[in-house]
């Protein structure tokens, strides 16, 4: 009964992570889930969160109405919570402690308005049980290195640097291929205009 999120730009934030990290996994082992339940204890099953985004690896694939850890195997590797300081308290006390006992390896705070992280972007990884600042910049377990850019998370492939396009992004990108494509068939066709042309009046190119 509650919004996915409260503004647009925390909506915007979520879909576009979701997008970016879901074609980026395409073809491996891995689902990527948005605002769905997350269950964690089979002792209590009513106990239940919705990270905004979560990564989980060696499952099977797709979509799934909720997550129960019990029943899958696996626990989420990392989890990206789109912040607001209305959410402050439960994002940096409740959850944090909480994905740090279930064992998520990294756990990021996206403030898209920079409304309580200065830097917009906060990132925790898991070492031995405890969580520690991330000052590197970097996913390790998404192989990823994380940008702010404006409002959004730039994502970075660490092996080769290129950036992982957000839908818009991608949809220009086509449209600019889909262009030049159109420029390269027009030149053709020009040059085998004058070609023709050059034919009908000297004859056949001479051969080398």
């Amino acid at each position: 009964g509650e919004p996915l999120a409260e503004t647009y730009d925390h909506l915007y934030a979520i879909l576009t992570s979701l997008e970016v990290i879901k074609q980026y996994l395409k073809g491996q082992q891995a689902t990527v889930l948005s605002d769905q339940f997350l269950f964690y204890s089979q002792k209590f099953p009513s106990l239940r969160v919705a990270p905004n985004v979560m990564v989980i690896f060696d499952v099977k694939l797709g979509g799934r109405d909720n997550y129960k850890i019990w029943q899958e195997g696996q626990t989420p590797v990392v989890i990206f919570e789109m912040t607001y300081p209305g959410t402050k308290g439960v994002d940096q006390d409740f959850k944090k402690g909480l994905y740090e006992q279930l064992g998520v390896k990294e756990y990021w705070l996206f403030d898209p308005r920079g409304e309580w992280i200065k830097d917009k972007l906060q990132g925790y990884r898991l070492r031995g049980k405890n969580y520690e600042l991330i000052t590197d910049g970097r996913s390790e377990p998404l192989k990823l290195r994380l940008e702010v850019e404006d409002k959004l998370i730039g994502f970075y492939r660490e092996d080769t640097g290129e950036k992982l396009l957000i839908p818009d992004e991608l949809r220009e990108a086509l449209n600019q291929e889909i262009v030049a494509r159109q420029e390269a068939e027009k030149r053709a066709e020009e040059l085998e205009s004058l070609l023709s042309r050059y034919r009908d009046r000297f004859g056949e190119l001479p051969e080398n």
